[in-house]
Order: structure tokens, then sequence, then C-alpha cells
């Protein structure tokens, strides 16, 4: 789940010829890093959506090429729809999903704009977090009097485009491209059949809330200020919008929300306030539904908010945190709630076999056979993970013991620093065997021509100098998380001590292992002031880890001794 990750949703004025549709997202498609998640086409509107989420760079790529066809495809001065358009690739926003912040989607959104503007030759409007004026921001100023209005828009200034020619083009239009925060589309499931009462919750939460009213707070006449307008009530969760109905396939009610800003109101919090709405008018919130899907982060922060509720450790695996938020809100109350499917990190996660997904005797024996990886580099990164493991079992042990509750907070917080820690390291045995394939595909490059013996030189030591940084960061994951070891034999249970003392030799010895792959492949670097920094570096590391140990163990021995 540390992939830098971005979701597209473009919108594309064909909803009725299915060929079209499928030559588009065959382009999308077409990128590796991007996964197509949905194509949801309406014959009504005539207009198609689309997702797909990847890496920023392959997203960008394949938004470009998706846009490029739409324009060879589509022939808007023909196009007839329910929905408000005005281009072939109407609108096309970019979504941070995980590992990224909005103002990098920005940049990744304008680079795209100016793109698609130079070279596709038509006028390209920013919105929402990228617009480069506050009334942009609004899609719908942005599209006003739609594809109709374009001729006579082009010709004023103020309609002057951010990028791309001040032009009408006939068949294709304008497209909006946007950065916006990831819309979470759920319905909190009622125990009842009453959609007034589920729409009276609604109004009670949503950002919009309800119009103010003269006597019955229901049926009376609506309340308008001194000019002439309604005056409304605000709801209690900003950056959301709801309203109550009932569904038939499951004989409820239910508050439909979509949540427009997860950072002002996270899925847990939502699900909290409606639930004590629906109390307070005697109703019962029996579960909840997630429309599509959402990022990894919404599920694991709802099963830490749910964790600290019960004062119990959050430094536990992904795995068991994901169950705590699908029990604690009845995600799988209409049907089973499968991660791999609902959560968009592990939905793209590579399936390309990977070291650590075997099992401990398959590790050891892939490690023993004639194959020169996994070698010492990823032995000395799992050596440094089991280290970062066992100062997190003692960390979540002291949280759990008995006449300690009132520390529970100060352990959750040493085990999740120690679950980081293991997690980075895993990583780290794959990465390590991955910097020795990279030197193995540069040394078969060919040679024949001087150009061929200048480039394969070059990327030669270019994977020799990864080969011995990568160790090098195991030195210093393994080195850190040491401080967790260091805690525990301080103030940990004491009933455990030992493991933390174990688990500091299995760091130390990450860190040694390391070190002789930092020198073994420094010998390789003709840089030689390159080689140099590594090779101090990884003394100082050493050193310090070694005089780590010997405190650690100190401690150990002595409450073991008492």
């Amino acid at each position: 789940m540390n992939l830098k990750l971005i979701e597209c949703v473009p919108n594309f004025s064909e909803g009725n010829d299915m060929g079209i549709i499928k030559q588009i997202t065959d382009e999308i498609e077409s990128v590796e890093g991007v996964k197509l998640l949905d194509v949801d086409p309406g014959k009504a509107t005539n207009r198609t959506v689309v997702t797909f989420v990847g890496t920023p760079d392959e997203v960008c790529e394949a938004a470009f090429r998706a846009a490029k066809r739409a324009k060879e495809l589509i022939d808007m001065s023909k196009h007839q729809g329910a929905h408000p358009r005005f281009g072939a690739t109407d609108v096309l926003p970019l979504i941070p999903v995980a590992n990224i912040t909005m103002e990098e989607v920005v940049e990744y959104a304008r680079k795209l704009a100016k793109r698609m503007g130079d070279e596709l030759q038509y006028p390209i409007y920013c919105y929402e977090s990228a617009a480069f004026e506050p009334k942009r921001q609004n899609l719908a100023f942005c599209r006003s009097g739609e594809y109709e209005a374009l001729p006579e828009k082009m010709t004023k200034p103020e309609w002057k485009p951010d990028f791309g020619p001040a032009t009408f083009v006939p068949q294709t239009g304008a497209t909006a491209v946007g950065a916006r925060n990831f819309l979470i589309a759920v319905n909190f499931n009622l125990n009842t059949t009453s959609t007034r009462r589920a729409n009276a919750i609604a109004f009670d939460v949503r950002e919009k809330g309800r119009p103010v009213r003269e006597g019955n707070p229901i049926t009376g006449k609506k309340k308008l200020d001194e000019n002439g307008k309604e005056i409304w009530t605000p709801g209690t969760l900003k950056g959301t919008k709801a309203i109550g109905w009932f569904i038939d396939e499951y004989g409820i009610a239910q508050v439909s929300m979509n949540i427009t800003d997860i950072n002002q109101t996270p899925l847990h919090l939502a699900f909290e306030e409606v639930k004590k709405r629906a109390d307070e008018r005697g109703l019962r919130v029996t579960g909840t539904e997630i429309v599509g899907l959402v990022p990894a982060s919404v599920i694991m922060d709802a099963g830490k908010y749910f964790l600290a509720k019960q004062q119990r450790s959050a430094g536990i695996a992904d795995e068991e945190i994901i169950k705590i938020a699908v029990k604690s809100m009845g995600l799988d109350e209409l049907y089973p709630f499968d991660p791999q499917k609902k959560i968009i990190e592990l939905m793209v996660k590579d399936q390309k076999k990977q070291l650590v997904d075997m099992t401990v005797t398959g590790f050891a024996n892939e490690t023993a056979s004639e194959s020169p990886a996994p070698g010492g580099g990823s032995i000395a990164a799992y050596m440094g993970a089991l280290g970062a493991a066992l100062g997190t079992m003692v960390a979540n042990l002291s949280a759990h013991k008995p006449g300690w509750d009132d520390r529970w907070k100060e352990f959750s917080d040493v085990a999740e620093k120690g679950k980081a820690y293991m997690d980075q390291l895993l990583k780290m045995v794959d990465e390590d065997t991955n910097a020795f394939n990279r030197i193995m595909d540069a040394l078969s490059l060919p040679k024949k021509t001087d150009e061929d013996k200048a480039a394969r030189k070059k990327a030669i030591q270019d994977a020799t100098k990864y080969a011995a940084e990568v160790p090098l960061k195991t030195m210093e994951l393994c080195y850190n998380s040491m401080e967790v070891m260091l805690e525990m034999a301080e103030k940990g249970n004491p009933n455990s001590v030992s493991d933390a003392g174990v688990g500091a030799i299995a760091a130390r010895g990450g860190v040694y292992g390391a070190y002789l792959n930092v020198c073994i492949n420094a010998k390789g670097i003709e840089d030689l002031e390159f080689a140099k920094d590594l090779e101090n570096r990884a003394n100082v590391l050493l050193r310090k880890a070694l005089e780590l140990e010997s405190e650690i163990l100190n401690r150990v021995m002595a409450v073991i001794s008492k």
C-alpha cells in the first residue's frame, strides 16, 4: 500500500455505441500501471463514466490517450443527451487516492491539461482545485451554456481557455480537466421502512441541512429572510450530501450519502453521526453499504478509530484492522465485504510473486537453492523485520496487560511505530532482490558498438549504486527500529522482556548483514566519492547499532535478574 495512486473519472459524451466506448477504454488499458475499474454507460444521458486508477504518470498517459481517441470517434455536433455537456471528453478529474497530496495532483492535472491543449488543439478549462481563477472552480460555471454556447464564448476574452486555442472546434467541443477530493458513495441501513424518517436523519446530518419552517417543523411554511430567500439550518457533517430512500431489494430504508470531502468527514465519523441521529429518533443503523471502491486509508482509519474506542492497540496486521472496521460499521450486512474488490490499493496490487508472500519454509528453501537471490541483503532485511515484529509484540502484550489499562494508548503508539518499521523492512526483502536483478539485467545488455558499451557501462554503474543504497536503507530501518526494543526493555511487560532482547539481536543482525552488502557493492562503484560516502554512513550506523544493542541487552538482563 505504499504506491502513489490517483484515480481518474473521465466522462465521455457517448452512452449508446459501446463499440466507441470499447475503443476508448482499450486505450486506457494499453497503459501498464493502470487498472480499469468501472465503465458505466447511460443511454438517456448519452454519456459514459469511466473509472480507472494507477500511478500518476501512467494515469495521465492513459487519460491523454483516451481523450485523443474520443476526439477521433465522437462528433459533438450530432450529440444529444439529458446530461449537461460541452465536449467529447466532457470532464476529466484526477483524484488523490494514496500517498499523494492534492497539491501534487493539481500539478499533474494542469500538466495533463496543457498537453491536451497543445497536442489535441481544442479548448481546455481547469476546474475545482486545478482552477487558475476562483470562478472556474465550479464545473457548472465552466460548462455554462453547454456545447451550444461555445461558438459565442470563444469570441470573448473572459472565456479564453486555460490551455489550447480559443477556437470553437465543432466536432470536439471543450474539456474540463480538474483535481478534486475522493468522493465516497455510502448508504446507511436503518431498521425501518419509513422513507420520511430516513430523510429526517439525512437532513439532520447533510451539510446543506433543512429549511427553517414557521410553526410545524415538518409541514409549516418555509421561513424567508428580508430578501425573500429561504433560511436553512445547516446539518452536522461538512462536505456531505444525503437523502433518505427505500430499497425494495432489501426491504429497508437507507440514508444515502455522498461524502465529497473525506478529510472533513471521514467515513467512520459519518457512520457515528448517522447512528447518533437515528438513535435520537428511535431508530438504529444496522449496517453500511459502500458503493464502489474506496482508498485503503478510509477503512484503515475507521478500524483504528474503533480500536481506540475499545482501548486496544492499533499496532496489528492490516487485515485485522480491516476486519474491525467491517464489523464495527456492518459493512457485510447486505452482502460479503471483500477487501480485494472494495479497497483500491488491494485491487491494483501487483500480483507478481513476492518473496514475502512465501511460507517460512518456502522462503528458506528458496534461499538455500542454487539461485543467487534472495541473498544476504534480503535475509538481513527479513531479520530486521522479525526484530521489529518482536518489539511490536511486546508493545501489544503490554497494551493488554491487566492493571495497565490506563497505559494502552502509550503502548499502542509504540506498537504502531514498530509495525511501520516491520512493514518497511518486509518491503526491503524484495527490494534487495530487485536491486540484484537490476545488475543482472544491466550485465545482459548488448555491447556490440561503442554506444552499446557506453550505455551498458552506465546501466551497470547505476544498478550497482542502487544495489548499495538499498542495504544502506535497510541498515537505517533496522537501527531505527531498535528504539522500539529499547523502550520495551525499559517500560514493557517484564514477562516479555526477553522478546525485546531477541528483537534487538535480530535487528542488529539485520544492520550487520546489510552492512556487508553495502561494502561489497561499494567496491564495484567507480565514483569513488559516492562509494566512500556510502561506506562512511554505513560504518557510523554499524557502530551505533552495536552500542544500542549492548544497552538494550543490559537493560533486559537487569529485568530478568530481578
